[in-house]
């Protein structure tokens, strides 16, 4: 094991989020310039007026309860995220890594919200902990996503508001600063947030859309060290494999590439269920590569490939693609029983490294849209 680091820059992590916060700030400018639609800004009176409700964090691949459509005006969703540095197992080899995680998951949890209301984050990093962490909010204007305001120590604990002003489907990670920031997103630090539009999801016709069931998938990249017998290193404490994860992660090539934080996670008997006619929305984020969601004997009926909901949905794609540092969304009503694979198709991806899911659908079958006219035989 390789514990020099003499060979790559030390940068100041507190020093590097306040040098570039002013990003944040050029951020709202470029909003006016582009005349992107957003509700009157309110005051820190008007906001403290506002109703408050709390937000039950669930572990993915599910959502916390929501309304699709919002009732009433904006609100204060107060979010509470513990960070835990675990360790977890991600193959059916045994293969571990220590994960950085909100609130104990990889992904974190998903966060609903609906346009224009405010998402008050509770983040705390037990004494317990090892590393700083914070979080950096795409779904955010300013300051680096939150995460210049929200770097906290072990032992610390801080309050982020901001406004959810766009709608659609976005990444949250953790972003230190320097190396640390790849080495926290790709140990599981990430999650997604979804702001629906106040009157719910519509197609290009501005007809409404619902969906009966969602479902979260985080695809997650892992790099583990190996040792010189070619074995996953196995690492006492978190960030042990600090220096030995910058060489393998040099490579840009993962050694695991996974769904929900393991191998299997989303399969067998933790297939994801559902049954015909009924539509099921696919969020899916990456937080660090290009992805291509494929559902294996469905389509995409509506997609959002980009995540913005202020964007008419495309129709019926066989694949869709989702960009490195980003999230999406799909609706697929399920028309017939049995088993789909939802993968992302790059096949060795999915088949050899892992990201790759089951639906379990229930229902009758129908031979009008596909029957075995003939079982297999000898040939004649």
């Amino acid at each position: 094991m390789n514990n020099n680091t003499a060979n790559h820059p030390k940068v100041s992590r507190r020093s590097f989020l306040s040098s570039t916060a002013a990003v944040g700030a050029g951020l709202i400018v470029a909003d006016v310039i582009a005349g992107t639609a957003q509700a009157a800004p309110l005051s820190a009176k008007e906001i403290a007026a506002l109703p408050r409700i709390t937000q039950e964090m669930v572990a993915p691949p599910f959502l916390p309860k929501h309304d699709q459509v919002a009732k009433g005006g904006p609100k204060v969703v107060e979010v509470r995220f513990v960070i835990e540095e675990k360790k977890m197992v991600v193959d059916e080899d045994g293969s571990e890594i220590w994960a950085l995680t909100y609130n104990g998951s990889v992904p974190g949890p998903m966060i609903v919200v609906h346009q224009d209301d405010y998402i008050e984050l509770t983040l705390v990093n037990p004494a317990s902990s090892v590393l700083e962490h914070n979080i950096d909010f795409h779904a955010s204007t300013g300051a680096l996503g939150g995460g210049a305001l929200t770097l906290i120590s072990p032992g610390e604990e801080c309050v982020l508001r901001f406004r959810a002003s766009k709608p659609g489907v976005f990444v949250y990670h953790c972003a230190p600063g320097g190396v640390m920031t790849p080495y926290h997103v790709t140990h599981g630090m990430n999650g997604a947030i979804m702001v629906l539009p106040r009157d719910g999801l519509k197609d290009k016709d501005g007809k409404p859309i619902t969906y009966d069931k969602a479902f979260f998938v985080g695809e997650q990249d892992y790099y583990l060290p190996r040792d010189a017998e070619g074995e996953y290193i196995k690492y006492d404490v978190a960030a042990e494999d600090f220096s030995d994860y910058l060489e393998v992660a040099a490579t840009l090539t993962p050694s695991h590439i996974v769904f929900n934080g393991a191998v299997g996670a989303l399969t067998g008997d933790n297939a994801l269920t559902a049954k015909a006619g009924e539509a099921v929305l696919f969020i899916h984020a990456q937080a660090n590569r290009d992805s291509r969601p494929h559902l294996i004997g469905g389509h995409g009926d509506y997609v959002w490939s980009t995540g913005s909901f202020a964007d008419a949905p495309q129709i019926g794609l066989e694949t869709w693609m989702i960009a490195g540092g980003a999230a999406g969304a799909a609706i697929y009503t399920f028309k017939q029983p049995g088993l789909y694979a939802y993968v992302n198709h790059n096949l060795i991806e999915a088949i050899i490294k892992g990201a790759a899911a089951h639906v379990m659908v229930e229902g009758k079958w129908d031979d009008d849209l596909m029957m075995q006219v003939k079982k297999p035989t000898a040939i004649n």
